[in-house]
């Protein structure tokens, strides 16, 4: 395929309506329709892209539930690559929540039951020779792919261990780096990492077509990893490297091996955290509050939790706090209560948010000897209270009430999601703090009406940050992704926002992604460029965005013999 305005091809015929690159259906022209051997396999009439694009929507909105709407659209995608890109681009406030959370989410769940067409790389443990091979079927010369979304499917969007089925969630999320970013469809590469799977009713459905033995651990894992990242860099040395849905554990253990050293990141730690620190950076001028003035309390410190706290805590560190006075802005709590020193079981990552136990000796327990969120929110009086445990409903009234007696504008985040398990519901936040407490939420939810006033709820959703992240990135050619890109990836979203109104978002609304993902990535590229990490060579860095950008059009296709 040309980056000019003209493709030429060797297909002609079935072959070239069978390419989803290619294909433009009844868009073909007469002229074109003679040259490659269409004549014949097409209706007569030729439409316009715009033409194609209302009937597929007719198509689409008949769709009586959001999973035969998921389905509908990856069948246009795998029949035709610009119509579907152009139909979500035109409709993405709709269509987001299709093709990614929360209706993928059911998708990986029925990827087995529902399985039409592979749709990427599916790698096994079991044959780890076998991953240079798969990449060499893939057909791409070297540096043809830009981008890859992996995951070994452990910890998909709150539903667990979904096994073959998260090739789904690579990609839902490469969709949307091309809606929201522009990144070619042609140059990424979706990624299913199948260790295995201990969900137990995978393994007990007959129609069920990933490894049906327990997940590997340890260091046949880690060897596996190591084989993967190997061979995806051998083919495309450039390539970003982007993890998603993992455990917590293999998650950071990834991160800390290679973070520092190729281009790479986890979405569901630094991504989470990225957006997350946009939103409250958004809250802080509201309230005109400092971030180095702030109290959080952390309920769910799992692998997003703590990423929001890290890129919080790598925040503090830019505006020159020591580390203890940034791990002492923290208070950690899971299952077991608030977290001390005195866990002995305490993960690795969450150790330093860790409070030593001296200081809560004092404090109430509860039946089972935990100290309760409750509880801290009465000793602490947080400013911030953020929720990534998936518990449903665990900020309640009293907790809500006991955290706006002692801050004005409580800065509250239910980021659990689907949306089920959401620690709130953001009309109850509002009540309850009487129309104080500024909130976003992990899932979308309509706006608040409250005393004549119309509360806007944004969604901290991964997908402000990480189409214009990779963007940047690619664009830059940066050596990594620091933690100054995820800051001014964070700094670009915030400023996105309009919080001169009552009841504004703390974040921009869904249908500004394509726009806030351009300056996201505008400001990841200076950023990585003032660090001296970018490789590329660029002097202006809106134009380097702008042609870096793909568009879904049609170009003329010629017919072309080797």
């Amino acid at each position: 395929m040309s980056n000019t305005n003209v493709i030429h091809t060797t297909l002609r015929g079935k072959e070239l309506l069978s390419n989803p690159y290619l294909n433009k259906g009844t868009a073909f022209t007469k002229k074109e329709r003679e040259e490659l051997g269409l004549e014949g396999l097409l209706p007569p009439q030729v439409l316009t892209l715009d033409e194609q694009v209302k009937r597929a929507y007719e198509q689409y909105s008949v769709r009586t539930t959001n999973l035969f709407k998921n389905g509908l659209l990856y069948d246009l995608y795998n029949r035709n690559v610009v119509l579907f890109y152009r139909l979500l681009k035109d409709q993405l406030s709709e269509m987001l929540p299709i093709v990614y959370t929360p209706t993928v989410g059911e998708a990986i769940e029925k990827y087995s039951h529902v399985y039409r067409r592979p749709g990427g790389l599916y790698l096994s443990i079991d044959d780890q020779e076998g991953i240079e091979t798969a990449f060499k079927n893939l057909g791409h010369s070297k540096n043809e792919i830009d981008l890859i979304v992996v995951t070994d499917s452990e910890s998909i969007l709150g539903i667990g261990d979904q096994g073959i089925g998260g090739i789904n969630i690579s990609i839902g999320k490469l969709a949307v780096y091309t809606a929201a970013a522009g990144i070619n469809p042609s140059r990424i590469l979706p990624v299913v990492l199948d260790v295995g799977t201990n969900n137990q009713a995978l393994v007990d459905d007959p129609f069920y077509i990933g490894n049906e033995f327990p997940r590997v651990i340890g260091e046949r894992y880690d060897e596996f990893i190591d084989t993967f990242v190997s061979a995806a860099r051998k083919f495309f040395p450039d390539v970003l490297l982007h993890w998603e849905d993992l455990g917590n554990v293999n998650a950071r253990k990834i991160m800390k091996k290679y973070g520092n050293k190729i281009l790479t990141f986890n979405d569901d730690i630094q991504g989470t955290g990225a957006v997350t620190l946009g939103a409250i950076k958004s809250a802080l001028k509201m309230t005109g509050g400092a971030l180095k003035d702030q109290r959080i309390v952390v309920f769910g410190p799992g692998a997003a939790g703590i990423g929001n706290a890290d890129q919080i805590v790598d925040a503090l560190a830019l505006e020159g706090l020591s580390k203890e006075e940034v791990y002492d802005r923290f208070w950690a709590i899971d299952y077991r209560g608030l977290l001390t020193n005195k866990h002995a079981d305490v993960l690795e990552f969450q150790k330093p948010y860790v409070r030593k136990a001296g200081e809560v000796e004092g404090w109430e327990r509860n039946e089972e000897g935990i100290i309760t969120l409750e509880e801290v929110v009465k000793r602490v009086k947080p400013t911030i209270l953020l929720g990534t445990s998936g518990q449903a409903g665990a900020f309640t009234e009293e907790i809500v009430k006991e955290m706006a007696k002692h801050t004005e504008r409580p800065i509250i985040m239910p980021m659990s999601n689907p949306t089920p398990l959401a620690e709130a519901v953001p009309g109850d936040l509002i009540e309850w703090t009487e129309g104080r407490a500024l909130v976003a939420m992990g899932s979308p939810f309509e706006n608040v009406e409250y005393n004549g006033v119309s509360y806007e709820i944004g969604q901290a959703n991964n997908a402000f940050i990480f189409p214009g992240l990779g963007l940047g990135a690619i664009v830059a050619k940066a050596e990594i992704i620091s933690k100054g890109m995820f800051a001014a990836a964070a700094n670009a979203v915030a400023d996105m926002c309009c919080n001169d109104k009552a009841g504004a978002s703390l974040l921009p609304n869904i249908s500004k992604l394509q726009e806030v993902s351009e300056k996201v990535a505008m400001e990841v590229i200076r950023t990585a460029i003032s660090e001296g990490i970018a490789r590329a060579d660029i002097n202006d860095v809106e134009k380097a965005v702008a042609k870096a950008m793909w568009k879904p059009e049609y170009r003329e296709i010629r017919s072309v013999t080797i």
